[in-house]
């Protein structure tokens, strides 16, 4: 009798079930993985701009107004107060005011809500106001 070398159609079955338990298990969790690392990037980009921010006062005496924007950072305001002891290069490694991960602009209020200096919003995923998990704001007074 000839030995035949290969997989029969059980065997064969057996490996896909098993493939598709594993899938099933491990898709889900690694599917949320790009989300939660753009929610990270989002708050270390916060957190880079908080310093920033802080740099412009030290230099200007004042943080930038809503209208100057977070394009304060990356380029010398033209509208009042225009500060006086500008950093050459900005505050900022970038050529434009920053965007999320989602590549919409934060949101910078100055003053902020709360007699606060300023908010630095996140609006997640969906680009709107509140939202829930991924799509939940992201507020720099809330980053701990």
């Amino acid at each position: 009798m000839k030995s035949r070398k290969g997989f029969t159609i059980i065997e064969v079955l057996v490996v896909i079930v098993i493939l598709g338990l594993l899938a099933t298990f491990l898709v889900p969790k690694i599917m949320d993985k790009p989300d939660e690392a753009r929610v990270a990037k989002a708050k270390n980009d916060i957190l880079a701009i908080d310093s920033a921010l802080k740099m412009y006062k030290l230099d200007n005496g004042v943080y930038p107004t809503t209208e100057q924007g977070l394009e304060a950072l990356v380029e010398k305001p033209e509208i009042e107060p225009i500060p006086k002891n500008y950093r050459k290069g900005g505050y900022l490694d970038s050529s434009n005011a920053p965007t999320d991960p989602w590549e919409n602009p934060y949101v910078y209020r100055s003053p902020g809500d709360d007699d606060r200096d300023y908010d630095i919003i996140s609006l997640g995923s969906d680009g709107k106001e509140g939202g829930e998990e991924y799509a939940s704001d992201i507020k720099s007074y809330e980053i701990k």
